[in-house]
């Protein structure tokens, strides 16, 4: 039974997620402040986390901030806000969703389903190619069985789907990929509306594994038809 944890403040909001998640099957807790729901994290192991953005102490996106340092989890955001500055926010700081309120329960499960399924397929298709357990390209190394990423000896560390997204296009180099294609192949979802998500984790992965991210040498950029990893 995966263990889903809702970080909400509004408990008929929470108590109406955790009804249709535990008829889908999923062990459910609520948390209906930030600190507490730090704690939460930090000491529980969690399949999924739903995670509201604003909560009294501390709001989700310090959480996120926190958590995606340290945690290898599939995380999706929940708000009122709908401006797309937030939603890019969001995802910039390792969120795999970003759903804004209101939204139909039936949706959520969906989601949350499809998060969990798309990480165990990436992180079993990982696990079987141990024995080919690096990729290093000029100065870049990704170790696959414990998913790091090193550049030039010194670890950097990425989100779960900023190193989804690393490792999908370095084991595909020299191929080009547009950001509707990458989107399916990395979060299994529809990607109609979502080309800012491919856009801002590509950013967030140049920051951190380039020499001069506006001159990325590994990751490039086609104008105008997707990304590609030069090798």
């Amino acid at each position: 039974m995966k263990n889903i944890l809702i970080v909400e403040d509004d408990l008929s909001i929470a108590e109406l997620e955790k009804d249709y998640l535990e008829l889908s099957g999923f062990q459910v807790k609520i948390c209906t402040d930030g600190v507490n729901g730090l704690n939460e994290i930090k000491e529980n192991k969690y399949d999924l986390i739903i995670l509201d953005v604003m909560l009294p102490k501390i709001d989700g996106f310090d959480i996120l901030r926190i958590v995606s340092e340290h945690k290898d989890i599939p995380i999706l955001l929940v708000s009122a806000k709908k401006e797309e500055i937030d939603k890019i926010k969001g995802l910039s700081l390792g969120a795999d969703d970003y759903i804004t309120k209101p939204f139909s329960p039936g949706e959520l499960v969906a989601r949350v389903k499809s998060h969990i399924q798309n990480y165990e397929r990436l992180k079993n298709k990982f696990n079987a190619k141990v024995e080919n357990d690096s990729i290093i390209i000029r100065g870049l190394e990704i170790k696959k069985a414990s998913r790091q990423v090193f550049v030039n000896g010194r670890e950097v560390v990425l989100a779960q789907k900023e190193y989804d997204l690393l490792l999908y296009l370095a084991e595909n180099p020299n191929r080009v990929f547009g950001r509707e294609e990458l989107f399916e192949r990395i979060w299994g979802l529809d990607a109609i509306g979502d080309n800012a998500t491919i856009t801002v984790h590509i950013r967030k992965i140049r920051e951190k594994i380039e020499t001069n991210p506006s001159e990325p040498q590994y990751i490039e950029t086609l104008w105008g038809v997707g990304y590609r990893f030069r090798v």
